[in-house]
């Protein structure tokens, strides 16, 4: 039976001179999903993925990906021949042209998809003798994105693959990569500031703060779960402490109490209606207000 996970980190941490980057990383990644991973700058979203990639060692803790440990003798190796990885900065061969360069990627990769390339040259509208050096942002992006695509890679893993995009090139990459999840046997892990972009096309997110976990799942779950409970008093709104599980946040502000509610909403209500308000709200809460309540959380 093969493994649910293509990605699996258990208390990863990593330690640098200036700090620890990672503090204990814990991260499950169905296969075929699409994963937003989500965090602010300095998060450790970058010093996870090269943990991932093998290009550096964890100081303590286990990372896998295909079941194998990236840093282990001859794994990582494997896992990069099985995995491509796209980089924020989406470095290319300059001086080379768009087609010199698709087929030199392609003369490493015996996977190679000939039939995808003809269809991303097409809708990318790349210029196939155009000189790298000549290429829009855009056009860079939409080439490393068709380079990767085209290698028959198990995994992607993409950095911020729509930063800096106009929002009809931002949509056209989005597209692609749902389009070859639903047709190929493939699972993308990517990391973005754009909320939207991993509101729109992810199945499964997780959010780190601090080099943590702070929130993971199916996204679904997240938007079933996740609730915002306003009550409003005739007074100032009481001091209280909630006993039901899944309160995760509590404001007062004058005469109304705010909650967040992680789970068990209405068991939440319940407990709220005891203190007699003035009037009651539930409310959902998109994946922008959960990424918000959690990276502003105090320690």
């Amino acid at each position: 039976m093969s493994d649910p996970f293509v990605i699996e980190t258990v208390d990863l941490h990593k330690r640098y001179d200036q700090g620890e980057a990672l503090r204990g990383l814990n991260l499950q990644v169905p296969a075929g999903s699409i994963f937003g991973f989500l965090g602010r700058n300095g998060a450790g979203k970058t010093t996870a993925m090269k943990i991932l990639l093998g290009m550096t060692r964890p100081t303590s803790g286990e990372a896998r990906v295909f079941g194998l440990i990236p840093d282990s003798s001859g794994a990582g190796v494997d896992i990069r021949r099985r995995a491509a990885f796209v980089s924020e900065d989406k470095s290319l061969y300059e001086s080379m042209a768009v087609e010199g360069l698709i087929r030199f990627t392609a003369s490493f990769f015996p996977r190679w998809r000939a039939d995808l390339e003809a269809r991303y040259l097409r809708d990318f509208e790349l210029p196939s003798r155009a000189a790298i050096r000549t290429l829009s942002r855009g056009l860079r992006t939409r080439l490393t994105l068709l380079l990767a695509l085209c290698r028959g890679a198990e995994l992607l893993m993409l950095d911020e693959p729509t930063s800096g995009l106009d929002p009809a090139a931002t949509e056209q990459v989005l597209q692609a990569l749902i389009a070859h999840v639903a047709t190929e046997t493939t699972t993308v892990f990517f990391s973005s500031h754009q909320i939207a972009d991993v509101d729109q096309i992810a199945d499964h997110v997780a959010i780190i703060d601090r080099g943590r976990t702070a929130v993971s799942g199916a996204l679904d779950d997240l938007r079933l779960n996740y609730r915002r409970i306003q009550l409003v008093f005739d007074d100032v709104a009481p001091e209280t402490v909630f006993n039901t599980p899944g309160v995760t946040r509590v404001r007062r502000d004058g005469r109304v109490l705010t909650l967040l509610s992680t789970a068990d909403a209405e068991q939440v209500v319940d407990e709220a209606r005891a203190l007699a308000p003035a009037s009651m709200d539930v409310f959902p809460v998109s994946l922008k207000d959960i990424f918000l309540e959690t990276v502003n959380a105090e320690d």
